[in-house]
């Protein structure tokens, strides 16, 4: 438990970013599971313009550290090989 004013502070800051970083980890999630439903569903068009939105926000997420770099570009190569195989 936190006991010093500095200590409970930063306890407090560490569970704001934790709620924020949830977060854009799920919107992260939703935005790749839109994709890949439209890759099955061979909706060419819609998906080339959906791995624009979704190559900003790896990129985003991986500059700010809450993904790795190498993560964020496995994700981007998977889903243009997926797109150019429609």
């Amino acid at each position: 438990m936190a006991n010093s004013p500095q200590s409970r502070k930063r306890a407090k800051q560490a569970v704001k970013r934790r709620m924020q970083n949830m977060s854009t980890r799920s919107m992260m999630r939703t935005e790749l599971k839109k994709i890949t439903a439209l890759i099955e569903k061979k909706n060419k068009d819609a998906a080339q313009t959906q791995l624009v939105l979704i190559t900003k926000v790896l990129d985003r997420l991986a500059s700010k550290g809450l993904i790795q770099k190498n993560k964020a570009a496995r994700h981007k190569s998977r889903l243009t090989h997926h797109i150019k195989a429609l």
